[in-house]
């Protein structure tokens, strides 16, 4: 059956399972666009920048577990992309973004509109290609989908000429790939199984440390009944959070720069460290040479490569989380080790760091609770970068699995508004907030324009501070309080949401708090909430740069206690 390029890329997707795609017009990919319409089964939203078309897809594939697309025309457009690509590169999300090129005879002409898309994403992309021919298009995509989805997630990038739409080519979809050289591991080696099994029945300290892959490979109940039978504390990654419910028993939060005291203090105590699914960034170990020094290390991850690259270890186990922990459950042993979880749960009520002090100032930490109070826990989070994700992951309560959505590796500003819409598109029965900055709301603060064209009702709560927040704080610890380059003239965020004809209020007063936030949850489609919080409030605890993971800078201010800290089940 004959079919043009564009028609061919759209049935493929259609063949993928592919429902929503986030994209923005351009002249390379016109043929494409003008083909749309004949596949009404894939949505396609109008971002107001591609770098949001980028993160939209992300947002979407990390809440469905689903392949997130994108698409961009050449030159500038994929360009824009760069930034959402690398960001779920270095988070490992399914994403296939279709980029537009100049027609094959411009190509290498330095063309108006034309930059080498490929060679600039291969450092940022898990595969990338070029297809000349419309024949090769079903397969380019069949392989595309298969790569992003399967081993470690990632971007693929496709780019494809204007021409190639436009061209004709017989439509064969493949039933399968066969990819020489790529194979990922799914199953562990049963001989290092058996050594983690020995190492983690011996242990008296033992400390799981949780990251992204089990959100992944959605080892959830895996991860629990590890944990349960041998009786062994949990601390998660930042994207880790929501692995494990945080009121269970065993859950000690998040370790790192900003992790919980109780937390690094339990993995610097441990004798023995179990990674799953991390890859022991240096925001989750701080200075490695220092982390867990007395511990024999086990480390569970789907990529080889990962293994040993940040910190030595033990016992490397390659594979699926899900599918390694399934084994590893048989081989472990069932037994107490309440005196080992005693002392860490007193270590938690010596440095209770999830408190919030009691003052009349407007605390970020106090909106974040309230936040969690009203939605009981059960709102998708969606944060940037900076202080305000800090607060998210310290003080609303992640018990429901995967409902923190942030970005980790590349730690990237403007993520939270059109992730949040990428996440309420995959989740359009869920209550997402976009718990935003007021610095990286104005980097992609175009897309509230996406939200209204599409009623797509992400709730935005803004911590506006008038600082770039977190690198203030910075400055205020590590650079003898010299704010260069930090304060921050905003708009009025009210009359900007307004003006997109988004309803809003802003928040003084504490006792504004929990009106505006069920006004937003009962009003129907997007709403804003401008708070105008503390200036110069900081986030604690922290571990400053290059120090040991123990060396832990606590809050001044805490000493008096106001709303309590998260409770056990």
């Amino acid at each position: 059956m004959k079919m043009t390029g564009a028609q061919i890329l759209c049935e493929s997707l259609v063949r993928e399972g592919v429902e929503v795609v986030f994209g923005f017009p351009g002249g390379a990919v016109l043929p494409l666009y003008d083909t749309l319409p004949q596949y009404p089964q894939l949505r396609h939203i109008l971002v107001r920048h591609e770098q949001g078309a980028a993160h939209a897809a992300d947002g979407y594939a990390r809440v469905t577990g689903k392949v997130g697309v994108c698409f961009a025309t050449s030159g500038p457009g994929a360009t824009n992309l760069v930034t959402g690509i690398a960001n779920a590169h270095l988070d490992s999300i399914p994403m296939v973004a279709i980029t537009g090129q100049v027609a094959r005879q411009y190509i290498g002409k330095d063309g108006f509109q034309e930059v080498d898309i490929i060679g600039i994403t291969v450092p940022i992309t898990k595969h990338n290609s070029m297809v000349y021919k419309a024949d090769d298009l079903a397969k380019a995509v069949k392989e595309a989908f298969h790569i992003a989805r399967t081993g470690r997630p990632g971007p693929v990038l496709i780019d494809i000429p204007k021409d190639v739409f436009e061209e004709q080519a017989n439509f064969n979809y493949p039933a399968q790939v066969n990819l020489t050289g790529y194979h990922p591991v799914m199953e562990a080696d049963p001989l290092q199984l058996e050594k983690a099994a020995k190492l983690i029945n011996e242990a008296k300290r033992p400390v799981i440390i949780a990251g992204h892959g089990v959100i992944i490979s959605g080892a959830y109940k895996d991860l629990r009944e590890l944990a349960e039978k041998s009786q062994i504390p949990v601390v998660n990654t930042l994207l880790g959070i929501g692995c494990f419910p945080e009121s269970h028993v065993l859950s000690f939060g998040m370790l790192g720069m900003h992790g919980m005291a109780y937390a690094n203090m339990a993995v610097d105590a441990s004798d023995l460290i179990i990674a799953i699914g991390m890859r022991f960034d240096d925001r989750a170990t701080s200075n490695v040479s220092g982390f867990a020094r007395g511990a024999y290390v086990i480390h569970i991850d789907i990529d080889p490569a990962e293994i040993g690259k940040n910190l030595k270890v033990t016992v490397p186990v390659v594979g699926d989380a899900q599918a390694v922990l399934e084994e590893l459950n048989k081989k472990v042993e069932s037994q107490s080790r309440i005196d080992w979880v005693q002392q860490i749960e007193q270590w938690r009520q010596l440095y209770p760091t999830t408190r919030v002090r009691e003052t009349e100032d407007l605390l970020p930490q106090y909106v974040i609770r309230q936040i969690y109070e009203v939605t009981e826990g059960k709102a998708t989070i969606v944060t940037g970068v900076g202080q305000h994700q800090m607060w998210s992951a310290h003080h609303y309560w992640y018990d429901k699995p995967n409902s923190f959505v942030s970005s980790g590796g590349l730690g990237t500003m403007g993520f939270e508004l059109p992730a949040a819409i990428g996440a309420k598109v995959g989740l359009p029965d869920d209550i997402v907030w976009a718990i935003c900055g007021d610095g990286g709301f104005q980097m992609t603060i175009q897309e509230l324009g996406t939200m209204v064209q599409d009623n797509i009702g992400v709730k935005i709560a803004i911590m506006n501070n008038g600082y770039l927040g977190m690198v203030r704080q910075w400055q205020e610890l590590f650079y003898k309080g010299r704010y260069v380059a930090t304060p921050l003239s905003n708009p009025d965020f009210i009359k900007v949401a307004e003006a997109y004809g988004i309803p809003a209020v802003r928040v003084e007063s504490k006792m504004e708090v929990i009106p505006a936030i069920k006004t937003a949850i009962d009003t129907p489609g997007p709403f804003l909430i401008d708070f105008r919080i503390e200036p110069e409030e900081n986030v604690y605890p922290m571990v400053a740069p290059g120090t040991n993971i123990g060396e832990i800078i606590k809050d001044p201010k805490c000493d008096d206690i106001a709303l309590p800290g998260k409770q056990r089940l």
